[in-house]
């Protein structure tokens, strides 16, 4: 199946290969109180224990690691959120470069603060109004920089599916595996990663309400355009999947579930109360979308808790706490 697409199964194993004693490989938490209410057995991989606190550290460290030492003497741009500008910030500072990162000015202040904390350099913009490709494209050809999009690259897509490897190398044969989509790179890795290894596995999407735009996408054959999303789930903030991204979800992924904000709350909250983790927004969506039943859930299903990036105050007013 992975024959002809853009990312293939032995992309992901060798980008666990250049990642391994580097990023963690993170546990998978069980609970019986979830598994009672939800009815099925579920195997949740905690990527908010992975360095910088999401799994795009796996995907950043796999691409900027492959660039030749003159790329990496001049150092690294990118473009994100959050997640990923710590995880590039991480990755540069670790081959011993530097990074220049472009984030919107709304961004938490604790991811803004964590990535300047791994030494980068930090450029704002409007979300809302700046087209952040083309100003991160300009900012790393003015720099002469080697730029490492979020989600739209190869070697990204296959570092991100080295979590979905790692959860199916532990715990074996699943029916389902549920994973939070915003510009699709994790997605695309994961379903690259369990349907290479089980071809009858199904891929099942989660994305807030206001940001539906893959599943939009995925319905209409193309991917298709939304106004920038207003969501507590700002890493799932994405107004269209990405060109690369959306060439594999839509021949891998078999369909997406949408989550409201409120029903991210409840899954923050009783991650925080009866799973003791702290999740983000983003993170969160997949569970909230079994909790809410959302998705029908089969016997086995494994669940990518993307991140944990979320400061103590933003948690306790999401969660009113």
């Amino acid at each position: 199946m992975n024959a002809t697409l853009p990312v293939t199964l032995e992309d992901v194993r060798s980008a666990a290969a250049r990642i391994e004693g580097v990023a963690h490989r993170t546990p998978v938490l069980r609970s019986r109180t979830l598994d009672a209410l939800v009815g099925a057995e579920i195997f949740l991989k905690c990527e908010n224990l992975q360095r910088i606190g999401a799994f795009k550290f796996r995907g950043a460290y796999n691409a900027a690691s492959r660039l030749t030492p003159e790329q990496l003497s001049k150092g690294i741009a990118a473009y994100s959120s959050g997640n990923h500008a710590q995880a590039v910030a991480l990755a540069a500072r670790e081959l011993g470069t530097t990074a220049v990162i472009l984030m919107p000015e709304d961004t938490p202040k604790s991811k803004m603060d964590a990535t300047a904390g791994y030494g980068a350099e930090i450029v704002t913009y409007d979300r809302y109004t700046g087209d952040r490709v083309a100003i991160g494209e300009a900012l790393a050809a003015d720099r002469g920089l080697a730029l490492i999009p979020p989600y739209e690259h190869p070697h990204v897509i296959a570092g991100q599916g080295t979590a979905a490897l790692e959860l199916l190398d532990e715990v074996g044969d699943l029916d389902a595996l549920v994973v939070p989509v915003g510009g699709g790179g994790l997605i695309a890795g994961s379903a690259t990663a369990a349907k290479g290894l089980a071809p009858a596995i199904r891929v099942i999407g989660v994305e807030p309400e206001a940001g539906d735009d893959t599943k939009r996408s995925l319905e209409a054959g193309r991917r298709v355009s939304i106004p920038v999303p207003r969501t507590i789930a700002d890493g799932q903030a994405a107004d269209i999947p990405g060109e690369l991204t959306f060439s594999i979800n839509r021949r891998l992924v078999d369909g997406i579930a949408l989550v409201t904000d409120d029903e991210i709350r409840e899954a923050m909250r009783f991650a925080f109360e009866r799973l003791k983790i702290v999740i983000e927004p983003s993170g969160a969506s997949p569970l909230a979308a079994l909790l809410s039943g959302r998705i029908t859930p089969p016997s086995r299903v494994g669940v990518i808790i993307s991140g944990g990036n979320i400061g103590a105050r933003r948690f306790a007013e999401l969660c009113g706490i």
